[in-house]
């Protein structure tokens, strides 16, 4: 659990996870802006870019020296989004000082390299390295073009895409390949300079953390005094906020691919008000299509074998359940119908205790489990900080508890189609 949490200035805060169960630190800063189609292949180059060094170190083999130095640290970065927002995410992990010789102590050295190959990154006259950049540009590309290589992850972004257009959620994480023709080393500069200085940031601290002066260290850390105070320029989304249209009529895609296994996506939005709002979708979802035990997996793809696989998922941020299930081409009518009889038996009530008992067994055991993974436990304060939902492990279980049949149904009738996209051969 999050022991303390500091707004180290306005827009920077600082959040110290204690956990005994590892044998590892780790010190993750986030860069959170809201997903903007102008900005977002700029901002996902910027992570990739600052890997390849700071003032202080020159080069990624000065970078890597540094961490074998810091008993084989390692040093890692990527983009993520949540709701409406793209995070640039920076890891550093490394031994725990409890497990170091001679009473060393390398998190403070962590925290410190971090900090530099975020905030003072190697932009000479006003601009990034070309070289560099054109090798991150390209690679850049592959990781967008990557996506139609995994063509359940494709349907599903493709889905995404055309029910929210080139607004917030409905933008792809690393933007789009027409915008880097135009991005040079001067004008990246430009939007980093920009960006260190808007952001959210977060800074976590996860581990047995013995060090009571962090915030103090942190406080006086010169790449965090050069920052510049500011709002938390974010999107708040949760579970109350989407004011969302319902549509006259559900939209139907197709695409074509070269592909034997067909991939069929189905959105929904919800437009419950219910409270406890989002423990009852948890449920529901779990009913639905979130485990062996559920009825989408039971029905669609065992009993009636239709789906090599088949799943349903609840995206809290923005109030949708998406439907995702790869297929035989000819058995989509039937594999249809037959997920969309799950969702209507849920409607009607032909669920029972036992299916309530078990959602919740699987939710409350993935709730327990948050603990024991560290990333996993990041990952959940990250999400936690951004939505503004920050509550304890017993309170979220507590909350699971309390969901009844009757709040299924209520929130079931609450459930609309939005989508339905299929990418077939």
């Amino acid at each position: 659990m999050i022991n303390k949490t500091f707004e180290t200035k306005q827009g920077i805060k600082t959040h110290i996870i204690e956990n005994k169960l590892f044998k590892t630190n780790i010190v993750c800063v986030i860069l959170t802006v809201p997903l903007n189609i102008e900005t977002v292949t700029q901002n996902a180059l910027i992570p990739f870019l600052l890997r390849s060094g700071s003032k202080k170190y020159k080069s990624q083999l000065e970078i890597s020296k540094h961490l074998e130095e810091m008993y084989g640290a390692s040093f890692d970065c990527g983009i993520d989004k949540i709701g409406d927002n793209q995070l640039l995410k920076f890891y550093i992990e490394g031994i725990n000082d409890s497990f170091l010789p001679n009473k060393d102590s390398i998190l403070k050295e962590m925290l410190d390299m971090l900090l530099e190959l975020i905030f003072n990154t190697n932009i000479e006259n006003g601009e990034f390295n070309t070289e560099i950049l054109n090798i991150e540009k390209n690679n850049l590309k592959q990781k967008i073009e990557a996506k139609k290589d995994d063509k359940d992850f494709y349907a599903f972004e493709t889905c995404i895409s055309k029910m929210y257009g080139e607004n917030g959620f409905g933008i792809f994480k690393y933007g789009r390949i027409k915008d880097l023709e135009n991005i040079n080393s001067k004008n990246l500069a430009q939007i980093y300079n920009k960006l260190i200085q808007t952001a959210k940031i977060d800074i976590f601290i996860s581990g047995n953390i013995k060090n009571d002066n962090i915030v103090e260290f942190l406080n006086q850390n010169e790449n965090i005094k050069k920052l510049n105070p500011r709002p938390e320029n974010i999107v708040l989304n949760n579970e109350y906020t989407e004011n969302k249209q319902e549509v006259n009529s559900i939209q139907v895609f197709q695409d074509k691919m070269d592909i034997v296994q067909g991939k069929l996506v189905i959105g929904l939005d919800i437009f419950s008000k219910q409270e406890n709002l989002s423990s009852i979708a948890f449920v529901y979802n779990s009913i639905l299509g979130n485990g062996s035990n559920s009825m989408l997996f039971q029905n669609v793809r065992e009993k009636e074998s239709l789906a090599y696989s088949v799943k349903s998922m609840y995206i809290r941020p923005k109030g949708n359940i998406f439907i995702r299930c790869g297929i035989e081409i000819e058995n989509y009518d039937k594999a249809l119908s037959l997920i969309k009889k799950q969702v209507s038996d849920i409607l009607e009530g032909k669920f029972t205790e036992k299916d309530i008992e078990n959602a919740k067994k699987f939710l409350i055991s993935g709730i327990r489990n948050i603990p024991e993974e560290q990333d996993t436990e990041i990952v959940f304060y990250i999400g936690a900080e951004i939505s503004k939902t920050e509550k304890s492990l017993d309170f979220y279980i507590d909350q699971i508890n309390k969901v009844t049949k009757e709040d299924i149904i209520k929130f079931a009738e609450q459930l609309k189609y939005n989508i339905i996209y299929f990418l077939r051969g």
